[in-house]
């Protein structure tokens, strides 16, 4: 397994695969793995020649006030994780590099990523777009692997590629889970043992939704309101946003209609936790 820092380096690999007709797979990722980012590169090493793992904690899609500065990093333990799932090159750069000193091109997405995490987090989905477009101009994949944890940045992505017709598939993989159902997400370390047991309130109220949805409810006012009596039910749990969205555009909708989503984002003490489930 090989470690780029350079983006010129692994430009040039990657124009050098492809020239051999390779064909490139790849996982974006801002370290801290689980199995979840091993999930995504097992799917990935399957569907192509050479696997691509990034390892970036993006600046450009933290707020002031979020908390970028306390994410986690730990590169060593992340490359033996990556060197296990099967990765031919991990991609490491400095966030000095990705955005030098002047730098102001920044992509938009500006339908999908209004609502949900965008409404409630200004300029994050700028920040995904911008830095996964530049991921792919430097990387050249033929095929990208994202978790559907993060639903809507998948969609998002999806959207994104294709409105600039970037040569790349997006493929989305199902959010993968503890065995008490809590998704994995690097931010559980933050979780105190407590607010750990108390997270599992996210996974309750998905699942109360569901359930509702296919015993035949389908107003949608009544779903949220189970769904929320579940997570106030938690001391130190604090609702940013819980919602019925429809899957294809992420509007929100009054009745249940095919595809629908539920999808939520709440404080466990000082950490934000988000998860969805498809109703139908």
């Amino acid at each position: 397994m090989r470690l780029i820092r350079s983006i010129r380096t692994m430009q040039n690999s990657a124009l050098a695969l492809k020239r051999r007709g390779k064909k490139i797979a790849f996982v974006p990722t801002m370290g801290y793995l689980h199995e979840g980012h091993l999930s995504l590169m097992r799917t990935a090493r399957r569907k192509g020649d050479v696997l691509v793992v990034s390892i970036f904690v993006n600046p450009a899609q933290f707020g002031p006030r979020e908390d970028f500065s306390r994410y986690p990093r730990n590169l060593r333990r992340d490359l033996a994780l990556c060197r296990r799932a099967g990765a031919d090159v991990v991609f490491a750069p400095a966030a000095k590099s990705m955005y030098p000193e002047g730098y102001s091109a920044y992509v938009e997405e500006t339908r999908l990523s209004r609502g949900l995490c965008g409404a409630r987090r200004p300029g994050h989905f700028r920040g995904v777009a911008t830095v996964v477009l530049k991921l792919f101009a430097i990387v050249q994949p033929d095929l990208a692997v994202f978790g559907l944890k993060d639903f809507q940045q998948s969609r998002v992505i999806r959207k994104m590629a294709s409105d600039l017709n970037l040569p790349v598939t997006i493929l989305a993989v199902p959010t993968v889970r503890e065995k008490d159902g809590l998704a994995m997400s690097s931010r559980n370390t933050f979780l105190s043992p407590s607010e750990r047991k108390e997270a599992l309130c996210l996974r309750r109220a998905l699942l109360r939704a569901r359930r509702m949805a296919q015993a035949g409810e389908r107003d949608a006012r009544r779903i949220r309101a189970a769904m929320r009596r579940i997570v106030e039910r938690e001391p130190s749990a604090r609702i940013d946003y819980l919602k019925i969205v429809a899957g294809e555009d992420l509007r929100s909708v009054r009745r249940i209609e095919p595809g629908a989503m539920a999808a939520l984002a709440v404080f466990i003490g000082q950490t934000r936790l988000i998860d969805n489930i498809k109703l139908k």
